[in-house]
Protein backbone atom coordinates (compact mmCIF):
# COMPACT_ATOMS: atom_id res chain seq x y z
CA UNK A 1 0.00 0.00 0.00
CA UNK A 2 1.49 3.23 -0.86
CA UNK A 3 1.78 6.70 0.39
CA UNK A 4 -0.56 7.74 -2.14
CA UNK A 5 -3.19 6.09 -1.45
CA UNK A 6 -3.86 7.73 2.21
CA UNK A 7 -3.02 10.61 0.60
CA UNK A 8 -6.26 10.61 -2.11
CA UNK A 9 -8.30 8.96 0.83
CA UNK A 10 -7.44 12.55 2.70
CA UNK A 11 -8.34 14.91 -0.26
CA UNK A 12 -11.38 12.63 -0.89
CA UNK A 13 -12.99 13.10 1.72
CA UNK A 14 -15.49 16.29 0.55
CA UNK A 15 -16.83 13.93 -2.14
CA UNK A 16 -18.41 11.33 0.17
CA UNK A 17 -19.89 14.03 1.53
CA UNK A 18 -20.86 14.75 -1.87
CA UNK A 19 -21.95 11.31 -2.98
CA UNK A 20 -24.17 10.52 -0.12
CA UNK A 21 -26.14 13.59 -0.15
CA UNK A 22 -27.00 12.13 -3.46
CA UNK A 23 -27.92 8.79 -2.15
CA UNK A 24 -31.23 8.15 -2.33
CA UNK A 25 -32.32 6.05 1.04
CA UNK A 26 -36.00 4.26 0.96
CA UNK A 27 -36.91 3.17 4.02
CA UNK A 28 -39.63 0.06 4.14
CA UNK A 29 -42.26 0.07 6.53
CA UNK A 30 -41.01 -1.84 8.96
CA UNK A 31 -38.63 0.82 10.30
CA UNK A 32 -41.88 3.35 10.48
CA UNK A 33 -41.35 2.58 14.01
CA UNK A 34 -41.59 5.00 17.43
CA UNK A 35 -38.33 3.77 18.63
CA UNK A 36 -37.47 4.16 22.32
CA UNK A 37 -34.05 3.59 21.74
CA UNK A 38 -30.78 3.36 19.00
CA UNK A 39 -27.55 1.31 19.25
CA UNK A 40 -24.71 2.04 16.68
CA UNK A 41 -22.45 -1.07 16.64
CA UNK A 42 -19.11 -0.70 15.42
CA UNK A 43 -15.35 -0.84 15.84
CA UNK A 44 -12.71 1.27 15.05
CA UNK A 45 -12.64 3.27 11.81
CA UNK A 46 -16.70 1.81 11.07
CA UNK A 47 -17.26 3.32 14.60
CA UNK A 48 -16.54 7.00 14.47
CA UNK A 49 -19.49 7.20 12.40
CA UNK A 50 -21.24 6.20 15.43
CA UNK A 51 -19.15 8.22 18.00
CA UNK A 52 -20.18 11.24 15.77
CA UNK A 53 -24.00 10.60 15.51
CA UNK A 54 -24.08 9.79 19.44
CA UNK A 55 -22.59 13.16 20.06
CA UNK A 56 -24.71 15.38 17.49
CA UNK A 57 -27.90 13.40 18.48
CA UNK A 58 -27.62 14.70 22.43
CA UNK A 59 -29.34 17.83 21.61
CA UNK A 60 -31.65 16.93 18.55
CA UNK A 61 -32.59 13.56 19.19
CA UNK A 62 -35.74 12.56 21.45
CA UNK A 63 -33.98 9.16 21.73
CA UNK A 64 -30.98 7.99 22.80
CA UNK A 65 -27.82 7.19 20.75
CA UNK A 66 -25.15 4.91 22.33
CA UNK A 67 -22.53 3.46 20.60
CA UNK A 68 -21.48 -0.11 21.16
CA UNK A 69 -17.96 -1.57 20.68
CA UNK A 70 -18.20 -5.08 21.67
CA UNK A 71 -19.39 -8.65 20.79
CA UNK A 72 -22.48 -8.28 22.56
CA UNK A 73 -25.34 -5.84 23.20
CA UNK A 74 -26.74 -3.91 26.19
CA UNK A 75 -29.33 -5.70 27.69
CA UNK A 76 -32.05 -3.13 27.10
CA UNK A 77 -32.02 -4.00 23.48
CA UNK A 78 -34.99 -5.32 22.42
CA UNK A 79 -37.45 -5.14 19.37
CA UNK A 80 -38.39 -0.90 20.30
CA UNK A 81 -34.43 -0.66 19.56
CA UNK A 82 -33.12 0.60 16.15
CA UNK A 83 -29.75 -1.35 15.73
CA UNK A 84 -27.43 0.52 13.13
CA UNK A 85 -24.23 -1.98 12.38
CA UNK A 86 -21.33 -0.58 10.85
CA UNK A 87 -18.65 -2.26 9.50
CA UNK A 88 -17.17 -0.96 6.42
CA UNK A 89 -15.18 -4.06 5.54
CA UNK A 90 -18.90 -5.97 5.93
CA UNK A 91 -16.38 -8.60 8.08
CA UNK A 92 -15.61 -7.14 11.83
CA UNK A 93 -15.86 -10.20 14.41
CA UNK A 94 -17.35 -7.96 16.81
CA UNK A 95 -20.34 -6.14 14.83
CA UNK A 96 -21.26 -9.72 12.77
CA UNK A 97 -21.53 -11.37 16.41
CA UNK A 98 -23.94 -8.22 17.78
CA UNK A 99 -25.73 -8.31 14.49
CA UNK A 100 -26.82 -12.01 15.03
CA UNK A 101 -27.82 -10.84 18.94
CA UNK A 102 -29.64 -8.04 17.56
CA UNK A 103 -31.72 -10.30 15.51
CA UNK A 104 -32.29 -12.62 18.87
CA UNK A 105 -33.55 -10.20 20.72
CA UNK A 106 -36.37 -8.51 17.51
CA UNK A 107 -34.73 -5.33 16.98
CA UNK A 108 -34.81 -3.73 13.80
CA UNK A 109 -31.67 -3.51 12.18
CA UNK A 110 -30.05 -1.58 9.41
CA UNK A 111 -26.56 -2.52 7.92
CA UNK A 112 -23.93 0.02 6.67
CA UNK A 113 -21.05 -1.37 4.83
CA UNK A 114 -19.27 -1.97 1.33
CA UNK A 115 -20.04 -5.55 1.41
CA UNK A 116 -19.43 -8.41 3.33
CA UNK A 117 -20.97 -10.97 5.40
CA UNK A 118 -22.52 -8.12 7.35
CA UNK A 119 -24.24 -6.98 3.71
CA UNK A 120 -24.84 -10.65 2.76
CA UNK A 121 -26.64 -11.66 6.25
CA UNK A 122 -29.08 -8.49 6.61
CA UNK A 123 -29.99 -9.11 2.74
CA UNK A 124 -30.98 -12.62 3.55
CA UNK A 125 -32.72 -11.34 6.38
CA UNK A 126 -35.01 -8.77 4.74
CA UNK A 127 -32.77 -5.79 6.79
CA UNK A 128 -32.44 -2.25 5.15
CA UNK A 129 -28.42 -2.43 3.59
CA UNK A 130 -26.92 0.72 2.93
CA UNK A 131 -24.12 -0.16 0.38
CA UNK A 132 -20.87 2.42 0.30
CA UNK A 133 -18.25 2.18 -1.74
CA UNK A 134 -15.37 -0.29 -0.96
CA UNK A 135 -11.69 -0.70 -1.14
CA UNK A 136 -10.07 2.30 1.24
CA UNK A 137 -9.52 1.99 4.96
CA UNK A 138 -12.11 2.18 7.14
CA UNK A 139 -10.53 5.03 9.02
CA UNK A 140 -10.43 6.82 5.66
CA UNK A 141 -14.25 6.80 4.80
CA UNK A 142 -15.55 8.26 7.88
CA UNK A 143 -17.54 10.62 5.31
CA UNK A 144 -19.20 7.03 3.99
CA UNK A 145 -19.76 5.99 7.34
CA UNK A 146 -21.42 8.50 9.06
CA UNK A 147 -23.87 11.02 6.55
CA UNK A 148 -25.94 7.58 6.13
CA UNK A 149 -26.43 7.40 9.77
CA UNK A 150 -27.98 10.85 10.19
CA UNK A 151 -29.99 10.88 6.69
CA UNK A 152 -31.81 7.91 7.77
CA UNK A 153 -32.51 9.09 11.60
CA UNK A 154 -33.31 12.57 9.73
CA UNK A 155 -35.74 10.44 7.31
CA UNK A 156 -37.34 9.01 10.59
CA UNK A 157 -37.76 12.74 11.69
CA UNK A 158 -35.66 11.96 14.54
CA UNK A 159 -33.21 14.53 13.70
CA UNK A 160 -33.66 18.14 12.38
CA UNK A 161 -32.01 19.49 9.59
CA UNK A 162 -28.98 16.89 9.24
CA UNK A 163 -29.09 17.39 5.42
CA UNK A 164 -28.48 21.03 5.82
CA UNK A 165 -25.81 20.37 8.64
CA UNK A 166 -24.21 18.04 5.66
CA UNK A 167 -24.14 20.11 3.00
CA UNK A 168 -22.41 23.23 5.31
CA UNK A 169 -19.49 20.48 6.29
CA UNK A 170 -18.96 19.60 2.93
CA UNK A 171 -18.40 23.12 2.04
CA UNK A 172 -16.01 23.77 4.84
CA UNK A 173 -14.16 20.52 3.57
CA UNK A 174 -13.63 21.50 1.15
CA UNK A 175 -12.20 25.22 1.58
CA UNK A 176 -9.92 23.77 4.31
CA UNK A 177 -8.72 21.34 2.01
CA UNK A 178 -7.47 24.34 -0.48
CA UNK A 179 -5.09 24.82 2.99
CA UNK A 180 -3.89 22.01 4.28
CA UNK A 181 -3.60 19.78 1.24
CA UNK A 182 0.26 18.70 0.13
CA UNK A 183 0.27 21.10 -2.82
CA UNK A 184 1.14 23.68 0.54
CA UNK A 185 4.34 24.12 1.56
CA UNK A 186 4.68 23.74 5.49
CA UNK A 187 4.98 28.17 5.55
CA UNK A 188 1.50 28.03 4.60
CA UNK A 189 -0.04 24.86 5.87
CA UNK A 190 -1.24 24.64 9.48
CA UNK A 191 -1.16 20.82 9.59
CA UNK A 192 1.83 20.42 8.56
CA UNK A 193 2.99 22.73 10.97
CA UNK A 194 1.22 20.87 13.60
CA UNK A 195 3.22 17.86 12.61
CA UNK A 196 6.08 19.08 12.85
CA UNK A 197 5.30 20.43 16.43
CA UNK A 198 3.91 16.99 17.75
CA UNK A 199 7.39 15.20 16.02
CA UNK A 200 8.91 13.44 18.77
CA UNK A 201 6.70 14.63 21.32
CA UNK A 202 3.71 12.37 22.78
CA UNK A 203 0.03 14.44 21.50
CA UNK A 204 -2.33 14.84 24.33
CA UNK A 205 -5.54 16.16 22.65
CA UNK A 206 -8.45 17.64 24.55
CA UNK A 207 -11.71 18.87 23.34
CA UNK A 208 -15.09 19.51 25.38
CA UNK A 209 -17.79 17.13 26.51
CA UNK A 210 -20.63 17.65 23.90
CA UNK A 211 -19.06 19.50 21.31
CA UNK A 212 -15.14 18.64 20.33
CA UNK A 213 -14.64 15.19 22.96
CA UNK A 214 -15.38 13.63 19.34
CA UNK A 215 -12.90 15.25 16.98
CA UNK A 216 -10.00 14.85 20.40
CA UNK A 217 -10.98 10.96 20.16
CA UNK A 218 -10.23 10.91 16.22
CA UNK A 219 -7.00 12.52 16.53
CA UNK A 220 -5.86 10.44 18.55
CA UNK A 221 -6.81 7.26 16.87
CA UNK A 222 -5.30 8.86 13.37
CA UNK A 223 -2.02 9.77 14.99
CA UNK A 224 -2.01 6.27 16.16
CA UNK A 225 -3.28 4.35 13.07
CA UNK A 226 -0.99 7.14 10.55
CA UNK A 227 1.72 8.18 12.37
CA UNK A 228 1.69 4.63 14.57
CA UNK A 229 2.58 6.66 17.50
CA UNK A 230 1.31 6.67 21.13
CA UNK A 231 -1.34 9.96 21.25
CA UNK A 232 -4.02 10.50 24.21
CA UNK A 233 -7.09 12.22 24.64
CA UNK A 234 -9.62 13.56 27.38
CA UNK A 235 -12.81 16.19 27.90
CA UNK A 236 -13.39 19.03 29.79
CA UNK A 237 -14.36 19.16 32.21
CA UNK A 238 -13.46 16.38 33.16
CA UNK A 239 -9.96 16.40 33.09
CA UNK A 240 -10.03 18.77 35.77
CA UNK A 241 -10.98 15.91 38.07
CA UNK A 242 -8.32 14.07 37.86
CA UNK A 243 -6.02 14.37 34.65
CA UNK A 244 -4.67 17.61 35.23
CA UNK A 245 -2.94 16.47 39.08
CA UNK A 246 -0.91 14.33 36.98
CA UNK A 247 0.80 17.28 35.85
CA UNK A 248 3.26 17.30 38.49
CA UNK A 249 5.69 14.75 37.76
CA UNK A 250 7.87 13.32 36.97
CA UNK A 251 9.68 16.53 35.16
CA UNK A 252 11.48 15.53 32.21
CA UNK A 253 8.36 12.96 30.83
CA UNK A 254 6.37 16.10 31.20
CA UNK A 255 8.53 18.10 29.10
CA UNK A 256 7.89 15.47 25.83
CA UNK A 257 3.84 16.18 26.07
CA UNK A 258 2.33 18.60 23.74
CA UNK A 259 -1.19 19.68 24.53
CA UNK A 260 -3.74 20.23 21.90
CA UNK A 261 -6.51 21.86 22.63
CA UNK A 262 -9.73 22.25 20.98
CA UNK A 263 -11.81 25.62 21.71
CA UNK A 264 -15.15 26.19 19.87
CA UNK A 265 -16.77 29.15 20.59
CA UNK A 266 -20.09 27.75 21.70
CA UNK A 267 -18.05 26.04 24.49
CA UNK A 268 -19.73 26.42 27.81
CA UNK A 269 -18.79 29.86 29.49
CA UNK A 270 -17.27 27.93 32.62
CA UNK A 271 -15.34 25.35 29.82
CA UNK A 272 -13.82 28.26 28.18
CA UNK A 273 -12.30 29.22 32.06
CA UNK A 274 -11.46 26.20 32.24
CA UNK A 275 -9.04 25.99 29.08
CA UNK A 276 -7.78 29.36 30.12
CA UNK A 277 -6.89 27.92 33.38
CA UNK A 278 -5.71 24.46 33.14
CA UNK A 279 -3.43 26.01 30.19
CA UNK A 280 -1.67 28.49 32.37
CA UNK A 281 -1.01 26.04 34.64
CA UNK A 282 0.26 23.05 32.63
CA UNK A 283 2.75 25.60 30.20
CA UNK A 284 5.93 25.98 31.84
CA UNK A 285 5.51 22.29 32.44
CA UNK A 286 4.80 20.36 28.72
CA UNK A 287 6.97 21.21 25.39
CA UNK A 288 3.58 23.26 24.27
CA UNK A 289 0.22 24.64 24.55
CA UNK A 290 -1.84 24.59 20.84
CA UNK A 291 -5.43 26.00 20.62
CA UNK A 292 -6.99 24.73 17.73
CA UNK A 293 -10.32 26.41 16.79
CA UNK A 294 -12.93 25.37 14.76
CA UNK A 295 -14.74 27.41 11.33
CA UNK A 296 -18.22 26.73 10.22
CA UNK A 297 -21.51 27.67 11.69
CA UNK A 298 -23.09 24.32 11.99
CA UNK A 299 -22.26 21.78 15.30
CA UNK A 300 -20.86 19.39 12.06
CA UNK A 301 -18.99 21.68 9.87
CA UNK A 302 -17.34 22.66 13.52
CA UNK A 303 -16.77 19.22 14.49
CA UNK A 304 -15.10 17.70 10.80
CA UNK A 305 -13.44 20.90 10.04
CA UNK A 306 -11.11 19.58 13.23
CA UNK A 307 -11.50 16.16 12.33
CA UNK A 308 -10.18 16.93 8.64
CA UNK A 309 -7.55 18.79 10.12
CA UNK A 310 -6.17 16.11 12.55
CA UNK A 311 -6.72 13.69 9.81
CA UNK A 312 -4.37 15.68 7.78
CA UNK A 313 -1.57 16.76 10.59
CA UNK A 314 -1.35 12.82 11.39
CA UNK A 315 -0.73 12.08 7.80
CA UNK A 316 2.36 14.57 7.70
CA UNK A 317 2.96 13.46 11.37
CA UNK A 318 3.65 9.59 9.56
CA UNK A 319 5.72 11.17 6.80
CA UNK A 320 7.82 13.29 9.31
CA UNK A 321 8.80 9.74 11.10
CA UNK A 322 9.44 8.23 7.78
CA UNK A 323 6.41 6.09 8.31
CA UNK A 324 3.84 4.79 5.51
CA UNK A 325 0.30 5.74 6.73
CA UNK A 326 -1.70 3.57 4.76
CA UNK A 327 -1.18 -0.18 6.30
CA UNK A 328 -1.96 -1.17 10.07
CA UNK A 329 0.29 -4.28 9.95
CA UNK A 330 -0.07 -4.83 13.51
CA UNK A 331 -4.12 -4.94 13.53
CA UNK A 332 -3.74 -7.14 10.42
CA UNK A 333 -1.68 -9.50 12.28
CA UNK A 334 -4.18 -9.93 15.66
CA UNK A 335 -6.85 -10.32 13.58
CA UNK A 336 -4.80 -13.60 11.74
CA UNK A 337 -3.93 -14.71 15.58
CA UNK A 338 -7.23 -14.23 16.49
CA UNK A 339 -9.07 -16.72 14.10
CA UNK A 340 -6.26 -19.39 14.08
Amino acid sequence: MSIEKMQNYLYDLPEQFSEMLSLSIELPDRYKKDYRNIVVSGLGGSAIGGDILRSYALDRCRVPVLVNRDYTLPAFVNDLTLVLTVSYSGNTEETLSAYQQARQCGADIIAVSSGGKLSEMAREDGCLVVEVPGGMSPRAASGYLFCPLALILEKMDLLKGARLDLQEAWQVLKELREEINPAFAEENNFARQLARQMKDRIPVIWGSSGHSEIAAMRWKAQINENAKAPAYYNTFPELDHNELVGFEAPAELLARLLVIIMCDPVDHEQVKKRIRITGDIIREKVAGVIEIKTRGNSWLAKLYSLIYTGDYASFYLALEYGINPTPVKVIDYLKAELVR
